[in-house]
């Protein structure tokens, strides 16, 4: 069917538009068909494109149109039915305002709040009551009551360990404590054998070192002053100190055999020899165990000086018939005294071994008097001789100091003669 101008054909067949013969003046529609001509895109194409295009457009105006008139319908509508409900609203406003107040007003004891607040405390009182309940009761349901029993389980499950713990702990400490103690027992064995060896060592140097002189100890030294006197009356004395006795032991230091030099012996004197002081008793002992050992019938107790013979004893006496005590000096061993010792031991073996033979028992005693009292005279005048050689000694040595000061005092007088002497030749 022809739409338009009779001098351009323009039919739309169906769905199709058939255009014959029609220009459209259109500068922009003209440069967009060109620029896309240009760009690879037919012509006839674009055209078709733009009038469909602008069909669309065409279309959405007419239905915008329709839209307008319905919105203004619309609010005509909309604009009186808010007028009436305005004036319902405002007519139940004051009727919901009064039943509002009546129902919620504070004040009342019967309003929705005092009803709230009436069923919140009844709620809360009721859990309080369930809540004490529930926390008193004694069976499982309480939940301290099993809290409790799974405190006491892990109570006892604990102590249950600690209790292995410590068995595991005392059977490992035993175990320890038997190693331990056997190392303790090797330990005090090795040590108590080391002190014993250092013990030994320690007196044999304490010994030797005490008794020192000239190289010689003092048990020594009476050996030899004994020894002496035993090859001149044809004795033989032995030197028994560090010897094992028959009898056991190693007490007894000098053995003395009478008349063992010219045949068998007539009987034994043993030497306990002492560089210290001991008591009544501990003499007595070392003297008696000495003659059990070396089988000797006297025994004669030698101490280095005077001052450690036993308090209560005197020297060059006899004692219980068959003890003697001596001291010489350490520095001179072989004094008058040892011999006297000697001498008096002899002569009792001698008379105890033979009693037919007739010996004067006073007469002994009285001469062995007489030599005591002799040996302290000597002593006497050594002590003399002593304090005279330690008095010319402090003399001599005065002297010496005095000759010194002396010369220091001349030395003095020189240099002064010798400053005045200079002085003067300055002034000439």
């Amino acid at each position: 069917m022809p739409l338009g101008d009779p001098s351009a054909s323009v039919r739309a067949i169906g769905d199709r538009i058939v255009i014959e013969g029609l220009t459209v003046a259109d500068e922009r529609a003209a440069k967009v068909v060109r620029e896309r001509a240009e760009a690879g895109s037919p012509a006839p194409e674009t055209v078709a494109k733009a009038i469909e295009i602008g069909a669309r457009v065409i279309d959405s105006e007419g239905t915008a149109t329709n839209v307008d008139y319905v919105q203004r319908v619309f609010e005509e509508r909309v604009g009186k039915l808010h007028g009436d409900l305005a004036e319902t609203l405002e007519a139940g406003s004051a009727e919901i305002a009064n039943h509002i107040a009546e129902n919620f007003d504070t004040e009342r004891a019967d309003s929705v709040q005092g009803e709230i607040k009436q069923m919140l405390v009844t709620a809360i009182q009721h859990q309080q009551q369930e809540l004490q309940k529930l926390l008193t009761a004694e069976d499982p349901s309480n939940p301290l009551v099993a809290v409790q029993i799974r405190s006491a389980k892990a109570m006892l499950e604990a102590e249950e360990r600690h209790r292995k713990e410590l068995a595991d702990l005392r059977e490992s400490n035993t175990k320890e404590n038997r190693a331990l103690h056997a190392q303790v027992r090797e330990l005090t064995e090795r040590v108590s054998v080391q002190l014993e060896r250092n013990e030994g060592d320690l007196r044999v140097a304490e010994a030797e070192e005490a008794g020192t002189r000239k190289g010689f100890s003092f048990e020594e030294d009476v050996f030899g002053a004994v020894s002496e006197i035993a090859a001149a009356r044809g004795d033989c004395a032995t030197h028994t100190g560090a010897e094992g006795a028959e009898g056991g032991g190693k007490k007894g230091d000098v053995l003395v055999e009478l008349g063992a030099a010219d045949g068998p012996a007539l009987g034994r004197i043993v030497f306990e020899v002492k560089d210290k002081k001991l008591s009544k008793n501990a003499a007595w002992q070392e003297l008696n165990e000495a003659m059990a050992a070396r089988a000797a019938s006297y025994g004669v107790l030698v101490v280095a000086g005077e001052e450690r013979v036993p308090s209560g004893r005197e020297q060059l006496r006899e004692y219980e018939g068959n003890k003697l005590i001596v001291a010489v000096d350490r520095e001179e061993a072989d004094s008058l005294a040892l011999a006297v010792a000697y001498r008096l031991a002899a002569a009792r073996v001698s008379m105890a071994r033979d009693r037919e033979l007739t010996v004067d028992a006073a007469e002994v005693r009285a001469v062995a008097e007489e030599a005591t009292s002799c040996l302290r005279q000597a002593q006497a005048i050594r002590s003399a001789l002593t304090g005279i050689k330690t008095s010319s000694d402090k003399a001599k040595t005065g002297l010496n100091e005095m000759v010194e000061a002396v010369g220091s005092k001349l030395e003095r007088i020189d240099a002064l003669v010798a400053e005045a002497d200079a002085a003067g030749r300055t002034e000439g």
